[in-house]
């Protein structure tokens, strides 16, 4: 079974008017806590976490997909590092669980239900 990806965006931050001259960007502090909590609840065959230069949501703060080649995609925005970890590491159990992928709006974790800006279907799905 193909691995289910984490894709953070590093380069992002809460405001592009807030960014600070020198890194840690908000992306970067969320891709470590993501890193260091994956590794702890999930085998490394199942999940990876993978850095993304920028995932074209600059306004939007945070923002995570995850993906899977025969599940749909979901891309989250607006996530906080400090609280955000946790609810995707929920979402991802959820998500892997899910033979098709779908997750339903009540099922997200609080947090995400209002961070979630997309479910984007494979081609096949119909």
């Amino acid at each position: 079974m193909p691995k289910h990806t984490l894709f953070v965006c590093k380069s992002c931050h809460r405001s592009s008017e807030e960014r600070p001259e020198n890194p840690p960007f908000d992306g970067t502090l969320l891709l470590d806590q993501l890193n260091t909590l994956c590794s702890e609840k999930f085998p490394a065959d199942e999940v990876e976490v993978q850095a993304i230069g920028c995932l074209w949501a600059c306004s939007q703060g945070c923002v995570v997909a995850v993906s899977n080649p025969d599940k749909p995609t979901y891309l989250f925005v607006n996530l906080l590092p400090e609280e955000s970890t946790v609810a995707l590491l929920e979402f991802m159990q959820l998500y892997i669980k899910s033979r098709k992928g779908s997750v339903a709006w009540n099922q997200l974790p609080g947090l995400l239900q209002s961070a979630v800006f997309a479910q984007i279907p494979q081609p096949n799905d119909t």
